[in-house]
Order: structure tokens, then sequence, then C-alpha cells
């Protein structure tokens, strides 16, 4: 099975930003963990800041894995575009978040790619993600 697993804006200083948040961990460290815990499962890792990139990076993997673990950051409250990127390709997505964006801004109340997504996993820290994958296994 292979799963591409895409963040996006600032994702990249897990461990620096905001760690009552967002942890003190970097998420390439929870990554390696994820690795060996799953180890039948062939992981990619793609973060960007940037929203072209990252539907360029689902339109490049979204024919061809098994599945998609998306945190798409702040886009995930204002990017059509990304809603349209994971429409257009056969890929399950599940949408997920490190907080509970329900407990957070009310405009983080709101996302544009739920609706595109089988899923939406919130508020388990970095376990979002192991969630995701646990669920992308199971709809196997």
């Amino acid at each position: 099975m292979k799963i591409q697993i895409i963040n996006g804006p600032n994702i990249n200083l897990l461990g620096k930003r905001e760690p009552s948040i967002y942890g003190a961990r970097s998420f390439e460290d929870y990554l390696a963990e994820l690795k060996e815990r799953f180890p039948q499962v062939e992981m990619d890792y793609y973060q960007s800041n940037v929203e072209g990139e990252m539907i360029n990076k689902i339109h490049e993997v979204g024919f061809d894995y098994d599945g998609i673990v998306l945190n798409a950051g702040a886009y995930t409250h204002t990017s059509i575009a990304l809603q349209d990127a994971i429409r257009a390709v056969s890929a399950p997505t599940i949408e997920v978040h490190i907080s509970n964006v329900h407990q957070r801004e009310e405009f983080r109340h709101r996302s544009m790619i739920s609706c595109a997504c089988v899923g939406v996993i919130c508020g388990f820290g970095l376990d979002s993600y192991r969630l995701a994958i646990e669920a992308l296994l199971e709809r196997r």
C-alpha cells in the first residue's frame, strides 16, 4: 500500500511553532515512528507552504497511490482549488488536523476541503496522522 502525506503551510515549523497547540516534536521525527509502526505501507512525505505546489503533488500521486493524508493547514479554510484537486483524483483523501479546530477561532470551524474527503480527523495531536493511516488501511 502506498500513502502520500501532504502537509501545508507552517507545518514545517512543528516543534517550534506554538508548541502549546502543536507540540514540541518535528513532523520528521514523528514520520520515522509512523514508518516503523506501519512497515507494510510505503509512506511518502511532502510539505509545502505554497498552495499550487500542494495541488501539483495531489495531481502527481492521486491516481497511483492508495490514499492521501492531507493537513492543508490554513488552506483548509480558504482553498476551493485544493477541494477541486482532491475531487479530480481517484485516491481517497483524509483531512487531518493536529489541533481540534472546533475549539479554536471561529474561522477555523469551516473547511473548504472536507466535502471532498472521505473523512476528517482532528484534535488528536500528531496521532491524527496515525488514525488516518489506520482508516485508509481499513478501507482497503
